[in-house]
């Protein structure tokens, strides 16, 4: 398990979020990205989760919704790799995972495209 501080895990997940491709995240919309150390029902398995309403789901939209979520859960992400370029790895393919659920892409079309 690779040890890293939550400051330390939060910088390395903006490095990510910044060398994602430009047009997938010009088209996020109300959604803020989020660390926590784990789920709330503390098991390491779960990595990241997107906490929304897909766009492909959305009536009427844009006034006074709460923001949606995407999550990284810092100790599981921690617990799966040995070293941080592994951990710049899983971060990036999470990263990918949960804004596609953003876009309406489903776990089973994931798995398919190889980001599952």
């Amino acid at each position: 398990m690779l040890e890293m501080t939550a400051d330390d895990f939060e910088a390395l997940v903006g490095d990510e979020l910044d060398q994602l491709p430009d047009d997938m995240l010009d088209g996020l919309d109300n959604v803020v990205f989020v660390v926590d150390d784990r789920p709330e029902d503390g098991s390491l398995d779960l990595l990241g989760l997107y906490d929304g309403v897909a766009v492909t789901e959305r009536g009427q939209y844009g006034f006074g919704e709460m923001p949606d979520r995407i999550t990284l859960y810092r100790e599981p992400l921690l617990a799966i790799c040995e070293d941080v370029e592994e951990l710049r790895d899983q971060v990036h393919v999470t990263l990918v995972h949960e804004i596609a659920h953003y876009y309406g892409i489903d776990d089973a079309k994931l798995h398919e495209l190889g980001w599952g």
